[in-house]
């Protein structure tokens, strides 16, 4: 019996629906300098939301929960937490690094429309453990997929997102009233923005640059390298445009 040979692939996008996925994926950005002030509409805050509880989750256990921080008070007291563990981050840096560190703006807490902190709950038996028995560490990972959910759905809705890692933990859990076996996986600043930049901030300020795709591919095993086919797939997607 010869197998019949699939030559389209009759569940993928229109172009312009594939162009629009790419383009949230490539022109997302973690934004902290560019905060306008204007309210974020509860309708688009909703779906932001929403797009982000429809991440993958192992086991459908669906771990996470969000806190919408709109109260200036609880806000002022997140940015208070910011600035003392600010502070000691600098300490790690010297030199002209150091003066660039001093130099990026690293948070956005009080100027942002709102506030969304994401926590995982890894003790729940929603997904009766499914996936979890090997790899219990998955339930952070499902979080982490809902956060890069909330960014593309955010970046479609032409609002802005900044990560804020640097906070004293034990702070926020009593500012935020947080128990204590649920885990803290981020901190977001959301609102909508004057510009999104072409490429990462860090990047155009001299911090770190993007490696190539290319630099990251293994091939069967780890550290097993082949030069010319990594490059023949990381020129593919540049000449195609990124999938754009």
């Amino acid at each position: 019996m010869v197998a019949r040979m699939v030559t389209a692939a009759p569940h993928r996008f229109s172009d312009e629906q594939r162009h629009g996925v790419y383009r949230a994926i490539y022109e997302r950005r973690d934004i902290r300098s560019r905060f306008v002030p204007e309210p974020l509409p509860d309708d688009v805050l909703s779906r932001i939301l929403d797009a982000a509880h429809h991440a993958p989750s192992v086991g459908l256990m669906q771990p996470w929960e969000f806190i919408v921080i709109a109260d200036a008070g609880v806000r002022g007291g997140v940015r208070e937490a910011f600035d003392a563990a600010n502070r000691r981050a600098a300490g790690a840096y010297v030199g002209e690094r150091r003066d660039l560190y001093d130099r990026l703006k690293l948070e956005a807490i009080v100027e942002s429309a709102v506030n969304v902190c994401v926590t995982c709950d890894p003790t729940i038996v929603r997904g009766h453990g499914l996936g979890r028995q090997t790899m219990p560490e998955t339930a952070l990972y499902s979080t982490v997929c809902a956060i890069q959910n909330c960014w593309l759905a955010a970046r479609a809705e032409g609002v802005g997102v900044g990560w804020i890692s640097i906070l004293d933990l034990d702070a926020i859990r009593r500012i935020l009233a947080i128990p204590t076996h649920v885990v803290v996986v981020g901190y977001l600043c959301l609102g909508y923005v004057s510009a999104f930049d072409p490429e990462p901030e860090l990047a155009t300020r001299g911090w770190e640059d993007r490696v190539p795709l290319a630099e990251k591919l293994h091939f069967d095993r780890y550290g097993v390298a082949d030069a010319a086919r990594a490059h023949a797939l990381a020129q593919l997607s540049e000449t195609a445009g990124r999938g754009r």
